[in-house]
Parts: structure tokens; sequence; C-alpha cells
């Protein structure tokens, strides 16, 4: 009880503090809670709608989770620029010409609450608009405002991304095209300017090098026969004196011995060479049989005969030229066979080094092609996703509660205004007065004395006033009490009346801290 006693005289020697900081946070609280102005509130609620388009028949090129939307559509919402028009549009604050940026921006973002569905427990896709504001027609403008700038800004966000992408796969595939036709001028002139050795007619040029070779087998065969023919005449003559033909004279067997090796040499020249064995082989033969026909014809032969040409009868003569000019057009001809089989030849070598470089301008044509393909098939789904864009098809944001016009003010709550002011304006004195107690570290009783001088007193004497004393301290409590029921109130009613109203005052407070009641 002794604690209590003093602790309570404590409070009374207090009391003024206490009674001048609770009556003051009072009295303001209770003229603030019943000057306010009402505050009308208006709410809109939007969903995220699904495609209504299925998206196995088609889809759409802009695909955006819906909570992630409705995360862009907040912020892009409360922007800076977006909150000072519609403040200036509809005039949402009165004093909003005396207000800065700043003020106007904090003050709607105040106002505007905006709350989504919780994505974790996998519910609808849903936010929920509301605004705040002194007049219901106000708040219900500015919600409209607010439902036309998200769904404008959602429309252009996805027909613009729609559209870009549309654009992209739309110039992407002109210039896959582009590249491929400059690829198929390319391949073009590179066949014209290598006609002649291209891989396609290469079995062609391959039989042709065959055919011409084989020419020169028969062309080097019937050159030979015609040779033969020729030393066969000039030996016939050379032996017999005349120009008969083997029909008219049979021949040795020497002689067709001869005639023999002189065609097998001529065989064996158009395929080896002068140096080979089997050449030199028929050479030395036909030299040892040459020697022993014209040994045997000469013992019988008559001495004025020669074989000089210029001696040589006019028929024999005439068919040698004979001779000699088939001899001259086989030899023609084999060289035009030849110089066209060195042609063939060197284009068959070239072939390889071409087909290669064309095997390759190929394979970036063929890649060009099936890029301009993929291009072509991504340019008709963008082609569809624009038209599901533009015609509304696709996901979007669409409203399920019209903001309203309210018709009763749903702020303030007065009475919680006032008893939450008042009850902080109690415990605001009481704390001033345990404040003051912890900061005053004065001994005022024996048990002081003993805690800080470990002295034990004998006894105490109390503190007695005088009778004059006592009148004056309760004439200054008196015009304390006074200057608490009167001074304060009429301080609080100059400020109200005079410089500017609490409501607005306290308004204006709000909107610089950005916060609402």
């Amino acid at each position: 009880m002794g604690n209590l006693g003093y602790y309570l005289s404590i409070f009374r020697r207090r009391l003024p503090f206490f009674l001048v900081i609770a009556t003051v946070i009072s009295a303001v609280a209770i003229t603030v809670a019943y000057t306010l102005p009402p505050a009308y509130e208006s709410r809109m609620i939007l969903l995220v709608e699904s495609p209504q388009i299925p998206q196995e028949l088609a889809s759409t090129t802009v695909r955006t989770p819906a909570f992630e939307q409705l995360q862009v559509v907040q912020h892009r919402l409360l922007t800076r620029a977006n909150m000072l028009d519609i403040a200036r549009k509809f005039e949402v604050f009165p004093d909003i010409k005396e207000m800065d940026p700043d003020e106007i921006v904090n003050a709607m973002r105040a106002r505007t609450s905006i709350t989504t569905s919780n994505q974790r427990k996998k519910e609808a896709p849903l936010m929920t608009v509301l605004f705040e504001a002194p007049k219901a027609r106000t708040a219900a403008q500015v919600l409209n405002a607010y439902l036309l700038l998200i769904q404008s800004q959602d429309a252009q966000k996805r027909k613009g991304r729609s559209t870009g992408t549309l654009e992209f796969f739309k110039q992407d595939a002109q210039r896959l095209s582009d590249e491929l036709d400059q690829q198929s001028a390319r391949i073009l002139e590179f066949k014209q300017a290598n006609p002649g050795t291209l891989p396609e007619s290469l079995q062609f040029r391959m039989d042709q090098q065959s055919s011409f070779q084989n020419s020169l087998i028969e062309i080097d065969r019937d050159i030979a026969d015609l040779r033969n023919q020729r030393v066969r005449l000039l030996q016939i003559f050379e032996l017999t004196g005349n120009i008969s033909t083997p029909q008219e004279r049979p021949l040795t067997a020497d002689e067709r011995q001869l005639v023999s090796l002189n065609q097998q040499l001529e065989e064996a020249l158009a395929v080896y060479s002068s140096e080979n064995p089997r050449v030199k082989m028929l050479e030395s033969r036909i030299a040892q049989l040459e020697e022993k026909v014209t040994g045997t014809s000469s013992a019988a032969a008559k001495p004025e005969t020669s074989t000089k040409e210029a001696e040589l009868p006019p028929m024999l003569i005439i068919q040698l030229s004979d001779i000699d000019s088939r001899i001259q057009t086989l030899e023609d001809q084999k060289s035009a066979v030849q110089t066209q089989l060195a042609k063939v030849s060197e284009s068959i070598a070239k072939t390889p080094t071409v087909s290669i470089r064309l095997e390759e301008m190929n394979r970036k044509y063929q890649t060009l092609e099936n890029q301009y393909a993929q291009a072509e098939q991504r340019l008709s789904v963008a082609q569809t996703g624009d038209r599901i864009e533009s015609r509304s098809r696709g996901q979007k944001i669409v409203v399920i509660e019209q903001p309203s016009v309210p018709s009763t003010p749903t702020k303030p709550n007065r009475a919680l205004l006032a008893g939450g002011g008042t009850a902080f304006g109690i415990m605001a004195g009481l704390a001033f007065i345990i404040l003051l107690e912890i900061l005053n570290t004065t001994a005022r009783r024996p048990e002081d004395i003993i805690n800080k001088l470990e002295v034990t007193p004998l006894t105490t004497i109390p503190y007695i006033q005088t009778r004059a004393q006592l009148i004056r301290h309760r004439v200054l409590k008196l015009l304390l009490v006074l200057a608490i029921l009167v001074i304060i109130p009429v301080t609080v009613f100059a400020i109200h009346t005079y410089y500017l109203p609490l409501d607005l005052l306290a308004d204006r407070a709000m909107n610089k801290m950005g916060i609402r009641w």
C-alpha cells in the first residue's frame, strides 16, 4: 500500500502535465474525428479471362501468365503520369491547385487500394481496385478512368506485341526469301560459267570419252591397215616388178608372215610406245624377214628394176597416192578426236572440284529453303495470333463488377477516431510522467537514501507547507485547469477558423505522408 500511495502522490504532483497532454491530444482527435469530411469508396473487380479459342486449334503469340499480367497492370496504372492526369482531370482534391505534384501522386496512391487473389492457393486471377474520394461521384469517375486505362493499355500492349511479332516474322521471311533468290542466282551463274564440267553431265562425258577412245583405236587400226597395204604394194612391186595384187599373184610364206608382222607392229604401236619390248621384238623379226625376202627377190629380179617412186609405174603411184590420201584423212580425224578427247578428259578432271563447290552451294540453298519454310510456318502462326488479338479472342482483362457511385460514406469512423485519440492522449500523458520520473534521480524516500547512500535514517520529517503556500498551489492548479478547459479549446477553434480547417489540415498531413486513416 505504501508504494501505491507513493505512486499516487507522484501522479497527483504531475497531474497538470498529464492533463495538458491528454486534453490536447484528445481535443485534437475529437475535433478532427467530427470535422473530417466523409470519404466515399468505389470498387471494381477485374478478371483475367482465358483465351476463347482453344490452344490446340489456334494459339496466340502473346502468352503472359495471368498473375504476371495483373502485376504489370497494377504497376502501369500507378505511374506518376497517370496519377497526375486523373487527379487534375477530375479535381479529386479541393486544394489540388495548391498541391505540388509529389503530394498529388502520394495522395492518389494512398487513396488507391489494389489487391489480387492468391496464386499459391490456385485461386482465379482476380484483381480488386478501390478508390476513396471526398465525393461519391468523384470516386466512381476516378475508378472508371482506371478501368478505361487498364483495358486500353492491356489491349494496346497485347495488340502491339502481336503486331510486332507479326512484323518480325514478315521481315524474317522476306529476308530468307531474298537470300534464297540470291543463292539460286549464284547457282545458276556458277552453272552457266561451268557448263561442260557439271556433275549431272559427267556420265555423258564419260561415255563420250569412251567413244572417243574407241574411235582412236579404230582410226589407228585403219591407218595401220592402209600402211600395211601400201607396204604390200611396194613389196609386191619390188619382188615381182609389177603391181599385181596378191589376188593376181600368190604371196610366199615369208611375204605373208612379213605382212602379218607389219600389221601386228602397227597395232602394237597404237597401244605401246616404241621402247616397248614387244615392239622391239616385232621390229627385229620384220627386219630379218625383209632381208630374207629382199635377198630372194634380188636374185630373181632384173638388174634394171628400182623401188624409187620416181621410177614407179603410174598405176602404182595412183594407188599409193590414194592410200596416202586416206591415211592423211584418218590422221586428221585422229587429231580432231584426240583434241575432243583431251577437252572431255580435262572437263572430267575438273568435275570433282566443280561438284564440291556446287554441292556446297546446294547445301546452303537447302538450308535457306528449310529456314524459309520454317519462317513461313511461323509467319502463319503469327498471322493467326494477330487476328486472334485484333478480334479480342485471346486472354484479356474483363470486368466482373463495374465501378458504381457509392450512396453512403465508408470513412471516417468518427467514434473510433475520437476514442482512439482520447486513449492515445491518456497513454501519452502517462508515458510523459513515467519518463519524467525515470529521468529524476533525486532521493525522495528513505528507501532511496538506503539504496543510494547505504545509510539508514533514524526517522523522516515530511515537508510541511504553510497556509499561503497551499493557497498558492491551489490557485495555480485552478488556473491550469481553466487553461486546459478554456485556452486549449479556444486555440484549437482559432486554428480551425482562422488558419486552416482541421479536417483539411489533417488531410493535407496524411497526403504528405501518403497514408489514410
